[in-house]
């Protein structure tokens, strides 16, 4: 039996437990009850790791030179119980994901929630969510904002990794809403012919026919060539051929924009089609880089040149005015 003993100076505390001991020193908690000059009581833990005195007895504690030691507050102290009773037990249980419900919360809400999340037909659970109204408008646009916020932590993880190609097209195609700026959807089409299939074809917002083409963001492919013509920075061999790739895009998408075919096949018009071209970093660059690259943009009337940092720009300050809910 827990026996509540008392101290000189009147402060209640139960017998202090250890928690784990080693051969050098061993981990113990108490729990106090401290009072205060209102008449009230709070609780306070003091967890200390402590050395063992050898001279004396492994029994024997050296309390004056305690290796660590904490005492938490009521405040503290709750906050430590919550966690725990809310993380535990699932974390324990090896579980990956789950949901923590406050103790307010209805047992009808918590059986209807149990009940929606265990159907098996996935469009049957999202419309019986909607039709619930468990899920407001403000949570669905948290949730959204989460979903966003993790593909751009992915986008940065795959930029140190520095993914391949292939990698960075799964990526847009389950992250399209950065491209949104530029582009209404991707199309399931990528054929524009035989011997011509585009990374992405997509409707932009005129409903119109554009083009979306990735490159690799570094591997062996460099946005500059190494050395200046007559002083200006120049686009690399790697960055001309995928230009060049775009542009004969368009060129073949221009040859196919009067056949009734071609026109149903994709489901969106084609007049004057133009092309994004998303091609290696500028997280480096300086002024003279930036500048030039301004100048190439500019010379092109139907091509927009974009690096693998500009969108994640871009994404940053998508998600930074969406609800952090």
């Amino acid at each position: 039996m827990a026996v509540v003993k008392q101290t000189a100076r009147g402060i209640e505390y139960i017998e202090p437990a250890v928690l784990a001991k080693k051969k050098t020193t061993f981990c113990q908690a108490c729990l106090w009850r401290i009072p205060h000059n209102s008449g009230t009581h709070h609780l306070a833990l003091k967890i200390g790791r402590y050395r063992i005195d050898p001279r004396l007895g492994i029994e024997v504690v050296d309390t004056n030179k305690p290796k660590s030691q904490l005492t938490l507050d009521a405040d503290e102290l709750d906050s430590l119980v919550e966690y725990l009773n809310d993380h535990y037990g699932p974390v324990g249980a090896g579980v990956r994901k789950y949901l923590t419900i406050p103790d307010s919360t209805s047992d009808g809400f918590i059986e209807n929630l149990r009940a929606l999340v265990e159907r098996s037909d996935s469009s049957e659970l999202i419309s019986a969510i909607s039709e619930s109204g468990i899920l407001t408008d403000d949570v669905l646009a948290g949730i959204e904002w989460r979903r966003r916020a993790t593909a751009v932590q992915e986008f940065e993880d795959m930029l140190d990794s520095d993914e391949v190609e292939v990698e960075w097209q799964d990526w847009f195609k389950k992250n399209d809403w950065v491209l949104k700026s530029d582009c209404v959807r991707i199309l399931d089409e990528r054929s524009i012919d035989v011997g011509s299939i585009a990374d992405y074809l997509v409707e932009g917002y005129d409903g119109f026919l554009d083009i979306i083409e990735i490159k690799r963001p570094e591997g062996t492919l460099r946005f500059w060539h190494a050395v200046r013509d007559h002083g200006n920075l120049i686009p690399s061999a790697d960055l001309v051929k995928a230009i060049t790739q775009c542009q004969n895009y368009l060129y073949e998408i221009e040859r196919e924009m009067n056949s009734r075919k071609f026109a149903e096949r994709m489901g969106v018009a084609v007049v004057k089609p133009r092309s994004i071209l998303i091609f290696g970093r500028s997280c480096a660059w300086g002024d003279d880089e930036r500048e030039a690259f301004r100048i190439l943009n500019r010379s092109y009337s139907s091509l927009t040149i974009m690096t693998y940092d500009q969108v994640l720009e871009r994404a940053r300050k998508i998600i930074a005015v969406q609800p952090a809910a």
